[in-house]
């Protein structure tokens, strides 16, 4: 007997009932909780197992030129072996699906002439009944979901259609939004790539900064680059110069901070011999030696007001004389300052120029603290890691889990500038291949020895929960499967707590 649904009723949630309305909303949960498609979908089948009471389920997706269906996710005893079968658009049931994008109930597949036989017999499997649906984007087929032999006296039934059908439309949304994602990262890699190979993160807060170097590499803008201390900021400045067309022209730093008045006058704008005392000769300044290309100012908030007034004439007018001098000098010159401090306060207080800082801020670029992007920390560390190790002629195979989780808890308050520095301190001073948790310096071990130690009596009971799913999770390696059990709870009461107390794998 062979059931065909040429038609599914367009309001399918009204049919599926209060039960089936939250299970839907778990897998919506558990897919825009991660971006990571093989985990997602993972989660969604394991579910659909449990939803359908099936002893088996496979997602297939089209893919390539020549339209494969390709089992990308499967359950079941032998998942791994599955995967190496492929099936043409149209070859058995699940080609069938595929190809006429109709959804089918099959409850003797054997007897079915389009069943294909070959990988049930290689696995040992016998496909005693199924039930198939297409997944959807846009009308566009892009694969099929099967759930294979129900457990129990029921077999499958015109009723779990609309189920099936919602977690196909579900699963759908998730490759689709992984492409998306994939396609995005690949371009983010490209234009850090193209940009400088220090500037590490796909973060959201990065992608949008990439995207910003992209268009204001293009003209001659005053920058102003905003953030704490080693955030970036001069790599940054220095990314947009290499991007720009002045990149085969100088990149000249300066730090305001670091001299007296006099003495940053001279060193931005020169002297000429005899113009203060220590004067013995004449000195080209760095606006001269940008000339051409970018100088970049850093700290630009500890500024004096008179030198506030000479910087603002050059922006204005691109001309200044040497300290002592009469000789006006022009200069093409891009100016890119950067600061940590509060400016709009500073100009409250009179310590800063209005118009100075309007001047500076044609275009702004605020870059976050690291703690801020945690999906950049690992990334970040694993880079220093690579060029450290080589720079020492050492070879280091990476970061034992405990010190991952150390390095992606730790808050990092001096930003990309403290784990570079604290990357290398562990190649210069550790003696493994990989490096532990002794290897860290005591603040961030720290962290280890307060969570041990941390006062159950001091936490709510939502928070003890927490904090003992996590446990639980830890000593099973994150087997959701083993601590579900331990924990004497569903897999899919598990996962719902996970989402509820936003608890992600820590070294995926």
């Amino acid at each position: 007997m062979l059931m065909k649904f040429d038609n599914l009723n367009p309001n399918f949630l009204e049919n599926i009932g209060p039960e089936g309305l939250s299970n839907l909303i778990q897998i919506s949960t558990s897919i825009n909780s991660s971006l990571d498609l093989d985990e997602v979908l993972a989660q969604v089948m394991d579910l659909t197992n449990e939803l359908l009471n099936a002893e088996a389920s496979s997602l297939l997706l089209l893919k390539g030129p020549d339209n494969k269906l390709i089992f990308t996710t499967t359950t079941g005893k032998k998942a791994q072996e599955i995967k190496e079968f492929t099936l043409d658009m149209g070859q058995g049931i699940a080609g069938w699906v595929a190809h006429n994008g109709k959804p089918l109930i099959v409850p003797e597949v054997m007897n079915d002439p389009r069943h294909y036989r070959e990988p049930g017999e290689v696995m040992g499997f016998e496909t005693r009944s199924l039930i198939c649906v297409p997944m959807k984007v846009k009308d566009a087929v892009i694969g099929v979901i099967e759930v294979m032999n129900r457990q129990g006296p029921e077999p499958f039934s015109a009723d779990d259609l609309p189920l099936l059908t919602a977690i196909a439309n579900q699963a759908a949304i998730a490759v689709q939004n992984a492409q998306v994602h994939s396609e995005l990262r690949k371009r983010t890699d490209e234009l850090r790539s193209e940009i400088v190979p220090d500037i590490i993160g796909n973060s959201p807060e990065m992608i949008k900064i990439y995207a910003i170097v992209e268009k204001v590499a293009k003209g001659d803008s005053t920058l102003l680059i905003r953030g704490k201390s080693g955030t970036g900021k001069e790599l940054l400045a220095r990314a947009i110069h290499i991007k720009s067309p002045k990149k085969n022209r100088p990149f000249v730093s300066v730090t305001c901070s670091i001299l007296s008045q006099t003495l940053l006058e001279s060193e931005l704008f020169g002297h000429e011999k005899g113009a203060y005392t220590g004067a013995d000769s004449q000195k080209i300044g760095r606006f001269e030696f940008a000339n051409g290309g970018t100088l970049f100012l850093d700290e630009i908030g500890t500024l004096s007001q008179e030198t506030q007034i000479r910087l603002l004439r050059v922006l204005q007018d691109k001309e200044f004389e040497r300290v002592g001098g009469t000789e006006t000098i022009k200069v093409d010159v891009r100016i890119m300052a950067a600061t940590n401090e509060d400016l709009e306060k500073a100009i409250e207080e009179g310590k800063f120029r209005e118009d100075l800082y309007y001047r500076l801020k044609v275009i702004e670029i605020s870059l976050p603290d690291l703690k801020n992007r945690p999906e950049d920390i690992l990334p970040l560390a694993e880079f220093y890691l690579k060029k450290m190790a080589e720079k020492a002629g050492r070879e280091i195979n990476g970061f034992a889990p405990e010190t991952i989780k150390l390095i992606k808890a730790y808050p990092w308050p001096g930003n990309v500038r403290e784990l570079k520095n604290t990357i290398e301190r562990t190649v210069v001073l550790g003696n493994d291949k990989i490096i532990g948790i002794e290897d860290l310096p005591e603040e961030i071990r720290y962290l280890k020895t307060r969570n041990s130690k941390k006062d159950a009596r001091d936490l709510s009971l939502t928070a003890a929960e927490k904090e003992h799913i996590l446990y639980v999770l830890e000593q099973t390696n994150w087997n959701k499967s083993k601590a579900a059990g331990l924990l004497n709870i569903s897999r899919n009461r598990l996962d719902r707590k996970l989402a509820t107390y936003n608890i992600d794998n820590p070294i995926f």
